[in-house]
């Protein structure tokens, strides 16, 4: 087939169920992507040229169903939603183009850093979700680290816990990071929040089964002592002494630079998308600045933060996303024809980065 034309919607994509939790039919699915490629004379993705990837970050159900625990609705209250319904038309559309989709998956437990249980005041009060703890809130005392959890992280005593958490927020004030927010319990292991959006999950599997492109599972944010809102970088590295308590996805970086084109969305755009970003950028441009031009940010398929009377973070993810296209990324539509994005041009055997 003509890889610059793009391919119909398959008949099981309904958009009105992206914003819903059900069981994807792995079975029947599996018959009819196999079926679909035949008619469509999709070819396994491990011939493609260029090679092309899709970055998904956390389409998880925490962040993307509405009443889930931290559901991103950006300014128009569905954002997420509306997102993924782009998204999933988008892998469809270009499903005999995209080589590779490489979902991340934010991943916790409940004694973490950022989670309530981690923090008490003076009375052995959690803090409620959506606390900023600031380097001023922990040397005044206002909160400091719950002994209970202390003395479950193993090989550092209450003390030692006490002066890592005062070092965390100094080095995120240091680093220009976001302040520590304690946020509602989310995304935890074996619960159905950790789970992909079943729309997404769909339509990922019905790329691999067509494509045979096996789907490449990235997880994040288990370690206890630090937040890590990108899939590339946890926010703080060393300890108060200098030791290493949580390492770069180094291996990730490197599979990413090996594509042609490397395509992100996901949520949120104004924490681990953008923070995300900000880590590949920082390591292409101690590379190659020019690199930069491979990566394709779907700015339609990625919301911020917004808790409305609380807190907008609107603002900051455009700003960085602006950041990001004067650095050389280009900042592109999924409704788009990928044939007419800048930089992408089309030939008969597909595309051609320029």
């Amino acid at each position: 087939m003509n890889p610059n034309r793009t391919l119909p919607i398959p008949p099981h994509f309904d958009p009105a169920k992206v914003g819903q939790v059900w069981r994807v039919p792995y079975q029947q699915l599996a018959q009819d992507a196999q079926t679909w490629a035949k008619t469509h004379h999709i070819q396994p993705a491990i011939a493609d040229s260029p090679k092309i990837c899709l970055l998904a970050i956390d389409i998880q159900n925490t962040f993307c169903i509405p009443d889930f625990e931290l559901f991103v609705g950006g300014r128009s209250g569905n954002g997420a939603v509306e997102d993924n319904q782009r998204l999933c038309e988008f892998i469809y559309r270009n499903l005999h183009r995209i080589t590779a989709v490489i979902p991340t998956m934010d991943t916790h437990t409940t004694g973490q850093i950022f989670h309530p249980v981690f923090w008490v005041n003076s009375k052995g009060e959690n803090p409620p979700p959506l606390t900023q703890i600031s380097l001023r809130d922990v040397e005044n005392g206002v909160w400091k680290v719950n002994p209970a959890i202390a003395q479950s992280l193993g090989d550092r005593n209450p003390e030692q816990i006490q002066q890592y958490a005062h070092h965390y927020v100094k080095q995120l004030e240091i680093e220009g990071k976001y302040p520590l927010i304690i946020w509602p319990y989310h995304s935890l292991l074996g619960g159905i929040g950790h789970a992909l959006v079943s729309a997404v999950e769909e339509a990922i599997f019905f790329h691999n089964l067509a494509r045979h492109a096996p789907t490449g599972f990235e997880l994040k944010g288990n370690h206890p002592l630090t937040e890590n809102y990108s899939v590339l970088r946890p926010e703080v590295l060393l300890d108060q002494t200098g030791k290493a308590i949580a390492h770069q996805n180094s291996l990730l970086m490197e599979k990413l630079l090996e594509f042609e084109v490397v395509m992100i969305a996901g949520q949120a755009k104004s924490h681990c998308v953008a923070w995300t970003i900000d880590d590949l950028l920082q390591d292409i441009q101690q590379r190659d600045p020019k690199l930069a031009q491979k990566v394709y940010l779907l700015e339609d398929c990625t919301s911020p933060v917004v808790v409305p009377n609380v807190v907008d973070f609107t603002d900051a993810a455009d700003a960085a996303f602006a950041r990001f296209s004067e650095a050389g990324m280009h900042l592109v539509q999924s409704t788009e024809a990928m044939d007419n994005w800048p930089g992408l041009a089309g030939s008969d055997s597909g595309f051609c980065v320029e």
